[in-house]
């Protein structure tokens, strides 16, 4: 039975798409990664109530999100924590939800997990509901277990492959989340070869960059994104795990040497497309590499609406579902303003950097370094970066060159690197 509806009257759709990811169980999770920047937020949510979304929250947040929504295709994307902690029970009300709500709009769901509680019930309703699942895996066994292992301090890397076991036995649509850190850095083609292995046709590679405070706030002990206003102040100290930039841009370089031989039209890598989008004059389609930001938010449990799921902090609240519609708090002079910033606070050296239109500046939660020239807002990654962009520079131009001539961009691999469009962008910096 459908929980009732609430009585909060709707308001118009957002003035253009946005998107929102779903923490329906808040940061509360299986695994103790050591990485993992979510853990702590339950420091901020110590209410008796838990951190289980509510049926009046849950409602109001499906009614509202495909109500606010001004296209025909709604996508919803649950993480966590780990959502699978809410059982299957939970989503089935979710979907009934969604139907009620549709009004004709197409409905999608992304589920991302750590696949340890995953069974045959969950493969049964995944695939019924035709779930994109994404799987949280840092490559084999030695380099996942580095750093993804449980409460207890043990290893999760043979739940994780049978998890992604019962998703390929219920033909679910998978694809794989690989944060890039220390450990497995420093190996990025058994990390993709092995992710190919494993039948990963899409890859998501998130740099981990974490910074530890100079001091607890509200009981958080990693450093909050910098302000551009007061990024100079900040302690700019890395934890241990924290990806090195130099071995970010290898990574990245190495990968893309062996995929654009091979790989290209069958496996997707989120940089690649990102990069070639931007090559061809397109939107990135991922908010890091686009101009600027602010349409992905993120929804507590409670119905707490922020900013970026990078930036639950309470100066970057925005407000709650159950008092203000998603269209207003998405739309709000505060929201228009966070997004802007990511271009207005870029500084000189980036403004001039040849390979800006590939990265402006990437996320602000990462710009905590200065430039050369002592100006504040430096992407920690900015090495690895250009490193990166400037060596695919001759490959995306052939690529952006064949969709122009409405020819597959897969063509590059049938091509001697000598037919590879010159470079533009310098190779030392």
């Amino acid at each position: 039975m459908l929980p009732p509806p609430s009585l909060r009257p709707t308001t118009p759709p957002a003035r253009t798409p946005f998107h929102l990811l779903t923490k329906p169980i808040g940061s509360r999770c299986n695994l103790d990664c050591s990485y993992c920047f979510y853990l702590e937020k339950e420091k901020l949510y110590t209410d008796a109530g838990g951190m289980r979304m509510k049926p009046e929250v849950l409602e109001t947040y499906v009614r509202d999100y495909i109500a606010a929504q001004p296209g025909p295709v709604v996508s919803f994307a649950w993480q966590g924590g780990e959502p699978t902690l809410l059982g299957v029970g939970f989503f089935r009300t979710a979907v009934a939800l969604q139907t009620k709500y549709a009004r004709g709009k197409t409905i999608e769901n992304a589920f991302q997990t750590n696949g340890v509680l995953l069974d045959d019930e969950w493969g049964e309703f995944l695939a019924q509901n035709k779930f994109l699942v994404g799987i949280s895996i840092d490559g084999p066994r030695e380099l996942h277990d580095a750093y993804r292992v449980d409460k207890g301090g043990q290893p999760t890397f043979e739940r994780v492959m049978a998890g992604l076991a019962v998703l390929k036995k219920h033909k679910v649509e998978f694809n794989t989340l690989t944060t890039v850190h220390r450990k497995n850095s420093p190996h990025p083609l058994l990390v993709y070869k092995f992710l190919r292995e494993i039948g990963s046709g899409y890859i998501q590679f998130i740099p981990i960059v974490e910074r530890n405070a100079a001091s607890a706030d509200n009981g958080l002990w990693l450093a909050p994104p910098p302000d551009h206003e007061d990024a100079a102040a900040l302690d700019t100290q890395v934890t241990p795990w924290s990806v090195r930039p130099g071995e970010f841009g290898k990574f990245l370089c190495t990968i893309f040497d062996e995929w654009v031989q091979r790989d290209v039209g069958t496996i997707f890598v989120q940089q690649f497309d990102a990069a070639l989008a931007n090559w061809a004059g397109q939107p990135a389609g991922v908010c890091v590499f686009s101009e600027n930001c602010g349409r992905a938010l993120a929804i507590e449990h409670n119905g707490d609406i922020y900013s970026c799921d990078h930036y639950v902090y309470p100066r970057y609240q925005l407000g709650n579902l159950m008092n203000t519609s998603l269209a207003t708090l998405v739309d709000s002079p505060q929201q228009q303003a966070f997004g802007a910033a990511k271009s207005a606070s870029l500084p000189r050296y980036c403004r001039e950097c040849p390979v800006r239109f590939a990265c402006h500046g990437e996320c602000p939660k990462h710009r905590f370094l200065k430039t050369p020239h002592g100006e504040p807002g430096l992407n920690y990654l900015c090495a690895g970066y250009k490193m990166f962009f400037s060596h695919i520079d001759a490959p995306m131009k052939t690529m952006a060159s064949l969709l122009d001539m409405e020819r597959a961009p897969a063509e590059i691999m049938r091509l001697p690197r000598s037919q590879w469009l010159p470079r533009s962008v310098p190779a030392k910096f």
